[in-house]
């Protein structure tokens, strides 16, 4: 019992790592939780209809094009050829693979047929259009 009496001067051999374990759990955490709620894609501003049903299904490919015309696969930058190439292993790989295209409002109606083109050349059937459920009043 004298071993653990220390005097007023004397140095503590151990550290308490407790509040450091729980800062470095918090941290973590919350680097989880941003990083997968800052991966959405590119953010179009999508038409609205008033009957919008929810179209993605699991392994679904989001083709997005921009309002300045830019195609992205899956939140990529992409040209049609590589659309085309990559698009075309990923059928390789899911014969019925399911492509979602989300064009902004205002894009060029020429890159939505020309995306729409690359689809019909690869035989995709499951393709959905995204648009924004418009409010009815």
């Amino acid at each position: 019992m004298a071993a653990d009496i220390r005097g007023a001067n004397e140095p503590y051999d151990d550290i308490n790592i407790t509040p450091m374990l729980d800062l470095a759990y918090v941290l973590l955490v919350t680097f989880i939780i941003l990083t997968t709620a800052s991966v959405q894609g590119v953010k179009v501003n999508s038409p609205r209809t008033t009957a919008a049903n929810q179209l993605a299904k699991p392994q679904t490919r989001a083709v997005t094009i921009t309002r300045d015309g830019a195609i992205y696969l899956d939140a990529y930058p992409v040209t049609l050829d590589e659309l085309e190439q990559r698009l075309g292993s990923y059928k390789a790989a899911n014969p019925a693979l399911p492509v979602v295209l989300k064009a902004d409002a205002h894009t060029q109606y020429q890159k939505v047929t020309e995306v729409l083109e690359v689809a019909k050349r690869l035989d995709l059937t499951e393709i959905g259009l995204v648009t924004q459920r418009e409010t009815v009043e």
